[in-house]
């Protein structure tokens, strides 16, 4: 009993001073790994990827990567600085690479380092359509996603090893190990992870609004991106992403409120 004790009043103590705050919902976020620690870290995981990789450059596609990526990035800081959060970005080191890969995909670092893959732009489809997969990405990285997956992370290794010090029993230390694995990966971090990608989605509407492009086409590139999928994926319980139809259904709700965002800004018409 003195040793659950004393890790529930260890990691309590864990939770309570490492946090942070959500810029966006306002909402407090486990930060057990700090940006200062996080970033630089980023920075050369980026560096060595680029350098182990393909990059596009001087073509149309490689320009309209970077075109979008600063729009949002301009979005993003007129965003945080009408909503109280001026300095947010000073550490942000924005980079915009596209990859010449065929993998349908896209991301943003911690830090705003950011690659787009050859492959997603036929889904993307055109400008719009990549400034929505861009705000999405570039979401992610503003709401510290990256870090709150590390310290998710740290803490589901403090349950396993908190249970296997306190089980001594072996035959029931293996059970809890396999129930836990389970229970902790299906029953938190998977929801954890879907609940991520939701805001994403919402946060990279409006940024895609406030930097001038419609938020209507971006429930029009998940169509294409199921379309694309033939059908072929997870269950949403047992997936890191919400399904396309959860997807399609929140951005279509969305749309009005994120032109309704914009409009504050100066923002009327869209590409």
């Amino acid at each position: 009993m003195k040793i659950k004790k004393t890790l529930l009043i260890i990691s309590s103590a864990v939770l309570i001073m490492a946090c942070a705050t959500n810029p966006f919902t306002g909402k407090k976020t486990m930060a057990l790994v700090s940006n200062s620690q996080l970033f630089p870290t980023s920075f050369a995981q980026y560096n060595d990827f680029l350098s182990e990789h393909k990059v596009v450059k001087g073509t149309k596609d490689a320009e309209m990567i970077t075109r979008v990526g600063q729009r949002i990035a301009v979005a993003a800081e007129r965003w945080l600085n009408a909503n109280g959060n001026h300095g947010y970005l000073k550490d942000y080191k924005w980079e915009y690479n596209l990859v010449d890969d065929k993998t349908v995909n896209a991301w943003c670092m911690p830090g705003g380092k950011i690659v787009f893959y050859t492959g997603i732009l036929p889904i993307a489809k055109n400008e719009t359509g990549v400034a929505a997969i861009m705000g999405h990405e570039v979401a992610h990285a503003l709401a510290n996603h990256g870090q709150q997956r590390m310290s998710a992370g740290m803490l589901q290794q403090v349950g396993a090893v908190a249970g296997n010090v306190v089980i001594k029993d072996e035959e029931k230390r293996n059970v809890f190990n396999q129930a836990y694995g389970v229970g902790s990966t299906v029953g938190v971090m998977l929801p954890f992870s879907r609940s991520h990608e939701t805001e994403a989605d919402q946060i990279g509407l409006y940024l895609m609004a406030v930097a001038g492009y419609n938020p209507d086409e971006a429930a029009e590139l998940w169509k294409r991106m199921k379309a694309s999928s033939g059908g072929q994926t997870p269950p949403e319980f047992l997936s890191t992403h919400p399904s396309n139809e959860t997807r399609i259904s929140n951005l279509t709700k969305w749309a009005p409120k994120a032109k309704e965002e914009a409009r504050k800004f100066g923002v009327t018409s869209f590409r």
